[in-house]
């Protein structure tokens, strides 16, 4: 039951469902827990699927974006200097946060609609076979596996996913984040030595930690009377491990991709000369 959709209470299932729960329950009881639910708000808005207003506009923002960030990844010379293989798994791991940071600093904005779902009496009235069970909602890939745009339809993104890509970009136009130091964030989620799999950990560790110092250093010559900049900046970096690259592929690039892979994208877009 959702307790913030008054469409679904007029619906037949929906009367149904509520005259049966009326008659196996007790006289007297179920309105107090009823409230006590409504009362923590619903949560059923955040988990409802959305698509892009405008995919042709966004898409193609997204899509110059990703080449941006691709050319900047390649014209970084320590990246250069490591095994083809350990560019691409760096690549593969941060593509998105390094998306979504280039979408900040280009101030890229885009909105998203509710996608027309069947309801679940409709998916009920529609199903093939006499027993078959009704088919499932729309949803993203479970935690832990990686879908980067394969077979099947889209795994639409929820509003809630979309909500944490947008608070993101809206803390950091807030925070006015210049050029060098979006580069330093960058290169701070390019060189992650926790990877598993990279043979040169402590050679990307270093330079991590160099770009860091960077930073740092940075932020102590321009904002001399901001003591506290170079905290919120890491705050944006932690912020960065919310998204999900699975969220961004199939809201900015399945619709142009469609089932291509991403990492096969990824690795010919890394090989050519943007």
């Amino acid at each position: 039951r959702c307790c913030a959709d008054s469409r679904r209470h007029s619906s037949i299932l929906y009367s149904i469902l509520r005259s049966e729960e009326r008659a196996a329950s007790p006289a007297g009881q179920g309105q107090g827990p009823r409230r006590g639910r409504a009362s923590r708000g619903c949560q059923c808005g955040s988990r409802r699927r959305v698509a892009l207003r405008s995919p042709q506009v966004a898409c193609k923002a997204a899509s110059a974006v990703l080449v941006k960030t691709l050319r900047f990844v390649q014209n970084v010379p320590c990246f250069q200097e490591l095994p083809l293989d350990e560019q691409l798994l760096l690549v593969r791991s941060c593509w998105a946060p390094l998306l979504v940071l280039g979408l900040a600093q280009d101030r890229v904005q885009f909105e998203t609609v509710e996608s027309a779902e069947p309801s679940m009496l409709q998916r009920i009235l529609t199903t093939r076979r006499q027993g078959e069970q009704p088919p499932p909602r729309a949803a993203g890939p479970a935690p832990g596996r990686p879908h980067h745009g394969g077979g099947g339809g889209p795994h639409l993104p929820s509003a809630g996913e979309i909500q944490a890509i947008k608070g993101f970009l809206a803390k950091c136009w807030s925070m006015d984040i210049s050029t060098k130091e979006y580069a330093y964030l960058k290169g701070t989620v390019l060189f992650n030595p926790d990877l598993p799999g990279l043979q040169c950990t402590q050679y990307i560790e270093g330079l991590q930690r160099e770009a860091q110092q960077a930073l740092n250093e940075h932020v102590r010559l321009i904002h001399r009377g901001d003591e506290a900049r170079f905290a919120k900046l890491n705050v944006v970096l932690s912020l960065l491990r919310s998204i999900n690259a699975n969220v961004i592929a199939e809201l900015f690039f399945r619709p142009i991709i469609g089932a291509v892979n991403m990492d096969d994208m990824l690795l010919e877009m890394l090989c050519a000369k943007l």
